[in-house]
């Protein structure tokens, strides 16, 4: 292509009144591809001046082809990603993935059925086609036939049951049970058709479908420590807590991926994830601590990341064990969370409000009728002297921006109500396997989930592997079930806000904020969406990811 020439077709009037848009979109692609393929600007504008246009023109619209080729991704080179915790649990099987460096893999090395777009609504993926029928009790998905395995062969509908049967029966350990229990099946209709019948409505499958857990495998994998895929990305090596090296799958159905290499691994120290990206060891990190976000916007090459979310952070009293058996202990350091404090000195601003229940703004079933807990000394006072609990024990580790300083915060607030709250710093390494769930009293963060349903399922159903509160509650999971299949807005407001004065008022779950997402990258990175279920971007980025040569 460099030495031939093309005969732009300008539409304008006359040549001095030329604009960008007056060449076709034919012609801006040409430009930009010249370009991208080593063109010099000098035989473009040469192309242009013997298309008829005048030198000031020409140079406008070269100009402005270079910025569509600067936006145009380019394959090649390497990304370093540093994510915020690893350990030796860390994990390629999506059945039982539970932090982001897990979902950041997973996403690279395999494909959903369905993706989530950067407004949480399902797009085709491994399923070119889907649908429900007028109850929601059965859905289909006509999957694409071009997909092949890593190690070789078509992907079928019968990797696809076998994968999505994973997760459901009594004996599943997947960590997303809870979000397809009312699947009675996921059944082989034919080569490339999957139906699930459910046993209950659910107008929400094809959207928990694409969440995390649900990767697709290949029929009977069983060992993953380097499991095939249909990803973007083949697995060229995987040390469990140490990082993962992912090179480009040449065989890939999709546009991308771009990238040669992927590189993922974890600084569990935030002060050190950013000094990673200034000093250029790492080219995108998660969970950026709100205090450094001035000093990477004036670095000069480095671009903070921020997307307002419905994750959220707080403190786990365990319901059956320890202080937080007792309802007034809980109730006490509920009225005792600075709220307001946390959003403006410790989160500086880049986050809302809790209210001690996980569905806030961000998610459409809100219950803003549901009155928010003031900080109230006095209260809290009153609630731990009829507890009889003066002192308790914390464990706490920096597994988010703030983690600790909330803690801190609440402790000097404690101390003046008579209570001794014992600070356990332990390291965020290994945080999730040893703590998170375990420990009486400790702190914790989620990320968004797509529905208000589903995060409630997760985190509050009482049958849940991930009730990390230890609370159960019939009316709870009752509600849970029932409201999937409501559509009177009256009556589902009814049922949601149920929900979540329940958890506010009963649950072990002491939420005091909401902080959006806030990540960096070097601005050599292009590609990474704004998809609000998790940090950067929920990790929906590996196929579309690209940088700068």
């Amino acid at each position: 292509m460099g030495n031939q020439k093309k005969n732009c077709q300008s539409k304008s009037v006359t040549h001095d009144g030329i604009r960008y848009n007056d060449i076709s979109r034919d012609d801006q692609k040409f430009i930009a591809g010249a370009l991208k393929k080593g063109v010099t600007r000098r035989e473009v504008l040469s192309w242009l001046l013997a298309a008829g246009v005048t030198m000031s023109s020409a140079g406008t619209i070269l100009g402005t082809a270079e910025k569509v080729f600067a936006a145009t991704p380019r394959r090649g080179g390497k990304l370093r990603a540093a994510m915020n915790a690893t350990g030796p649990n860390d994990t390629l099987d999506p059945q039982i993935a539970r932090i982001s460096i897990d979902y950041l893999r997973q996403r690279a090395h395999y494909n959903n059925l369905v993706r989530l777009d950067d407004k949480i609504i399902p797009q085709p993926e491994l399923a070119q086609e889907f649908s429900a029928n007028s109850n929601f009790t059965e859905w289909t998905f006509k999957l694409r036939k071009d997909v092949e395995w890593h190690d070789g062969g078509k992907m079928t509908a019968d990797d696809v049951v076998w994968t999505l049967n994973r997760h459901i029966g009594k004996e599943s350990k997947s960590k997303a049970k809870a979000f397809v229990s009312m699947v009675q099946e996921f059944k082989k209709d034919d080569d490339y058709t999957v139906k699930a019948v459910l046993n209950s409505p659910n107008a929400d499958l094809a959207t928990i479908l694409g969440t995390f857990n649900f990767r697709i495998l290949k029929k009977g994998t069983t060992n993953f420590q380097n499991p095939p895929g249909t990803g973007p990305y083949k697995l060229k090596e995987f040390k469990p807590g140490i990082r993962s090296l992912h090179v480009r799958n040449d065989n890939y159905w999709g546009e991308g991926p771009y990238l040669d290499e992927l590189e993922v691994f974890a600084i569990s120290d935030t002060v050190a994830r950013t000094n990673a990206l200034l000093a250029g060891d790492a080219d995108v990190v998660i969970m950026v601590d709100p205090k450094a976000v001035k000093k990477i916007e004036s670095t000069k090459g480095k671009k903070i990341i921020s997307n307002p979310t419905g994750a959220y952070s707080g403190i786990n009293c365990l319901r059956d064990s320890g202080p937080g058996k007792n309802d007034d202990f809980v109730m006490a350091l509920k009225y005792l969370q600075r709220r307001d404090k946390i959003i403006k000195t410790v989160l500086k601003g880049f986050g809302t409000i809790g209210n001690d229940q996980p569905i806030n703004i961000a998610y459409p079933d809100h219950c803003a009728d549901l009155p928010l807990r003031p900080f109230d000394p006095e209260k809290a006072k009153f609630h731990l002297k009829k507890s009889g609990i003066t002192s308790a024990q914390i464990h706490v580790a920096a597994i988010t921006a703030g983690s600790i300083d909330s803690v801190m915060i609440l402790q000097r607030e404690a101390s003046k109500i008579g209570l001794n709250l014992d600070i356990k710093r332990v390291p965020t390494d290994g945080y999730w396997g040893a703590i998170w769930g375990k420990m009486p009293l400790h702190v914790v963060e989620w990320n968004m989930r797509p529905t208000a349903n589903t995060m409630m399922t997760l985190a509050f159903a009482p049958d849940a592997p991930w009730n990390d509160t230890h609370w159960k509650n019939d009316r709870m999971g009752k509600l849970l079930v029932a409201s999937r299949s409501v559509t009177d807005p009256v009556e589902r407001k009814s049922m949601y806000c149920e929900m979540q004065t329940l958890i506010h008022n009963e649950s072990g779950a002491i939420i005091h904020s909401h902080a959006d997402s806030i990540d960096a990258r070097s601005d050599k990175v292009h590609g990474i969406g704004k998809n609000p279920l998790g940090p950067l971007g929920a990790s929906e980025w590996p196929e579309s990811v690209w940088v700068d040569a």
